[in-house]
């Protein structure tokens, strides 16, 4: 029953104005910054980590800039419930969807790969609006069945088919075939080191998950990385860069290193827009694994 009074609230939400929600997202980082300190110590750790040269007060700069996003992030993610298709092509706006159709004209399937960065939400609601090709997102899934089932009726509003992380491999293999776009959101904080490519990222040795190129290459899939650029407050553009056309032609890691360094160009760029607060480097490079360029 409680499950279904907050999801009643949430949606209750998504109807208010942006300039309303805007001003809730502001009463929200007074709480979880100043009153509550929402895992602060973490990102404080993490920009460290990644910044080593810049200033104390240098940090704290980005880490308030970070935490105004974050907050940012939650009202637009609740948004996601009710914003209309035309609201969020003008604020996901797609600068060269030229470029993925190009592709799909070829008979070629894709995948597009992008990061916990910018508003990674609307970039994967708006994959399916750029092509009349079916399309196929991955989601993590979550413990409670009716938050989980809402999460999915609202990221597939606009014709993303999810498919669980736990389900993809089968997926994947169904579709080999069939001419497709997946996009997938990838994280450097694989749960099994020991599976993973490891490489310097942000100046740290951090392990990359090898799920995604592994369903590339056995797919032989053109892979694109998508740029997410802020533009202001709840305006976003998402440009996509080639990667590779042939995966299952690189060499092992290859794909995996590519993406990373893709990703780690557009965090030094805008630092603030990235989600620092996880545990990003809690594990250790085994050290039976070599260190990738």
């Amino acid at each position: 029953m409680l499950s279904y009074i907050g999801l009643g609230f949430i949606h209750a939400l998504s109807y208010l104005p942006f300039s309303v929600l805007y001003l809730i997202s502001d009463f929200f980082y007074l709480l979880i910054y100043r009153v509550f300190k929402y895992r602060i110590k973490v990102t404080r750790n993490n920009l460290k980590k990644a910044f080593p040269h810049l200033s104390d007060n240098e940090i704290i700069g980005l880490e308030k800039k970070f935490y105004k996003h974050f907050c940012d992030l939650v009202v637009e993610t609740v948004k996601s419930f009710s914003i209309s298709e035309n609201a969020l092509k003008k604020r996901m706006r797609t600068t060269n969807p030229d470029l993925l159709n190009q592709y799909l004209n070829e008979g070629r399937s894709v995948l597009a790969i992008t990061g916990h960065y910018g508003n990674w939400e609307w970039a994967a609601m708006s994959l399916a609006l750029q092509s009349s090709i079916p399309t196929y997102g991955l989601y993590m899934p979550l413990k409670n069945k009716v938050f989980n089932r809402t999460l999915i009726d609202s990221r597939s509003r606009f014709g993303v088919r999810l498919v669980s992380v736990k389900e993809v491999s089968e997926k994947m293999t169904e579709l080999m075939n069939t001419q497709c776009v997946w996009g997938f959101i990838v994280d450097q904080s694989p749960s099994k080191p020991e599976k993973a490519y490891w490489t310097t990222f942000l100046n740290q040795e951090t392990g990359v998950s090898k799920g995604t190129e592994r369903y590339a290459r056995s797919n032989n899939m053109v892979v694109l990385f998508g740029k997410i650029t802020k533009l202001k407050r709840g305006y976003y553009t998402l440009t996509y860069h080639p990667v590779c056309e042939q995966a299952s032609t690189f060499s092992e890691g290859g794909i995996s290193i590519a993406h990373t360094q893709f990703l780690e160009e557009i965090i030094k760029q805008e630092p603030a827009y990235w989600l620092w607060t996880h545990k990003r480097w809690k594990h250790k490079r085994p050290a039976e694994l070599e260190l990738l360029p």
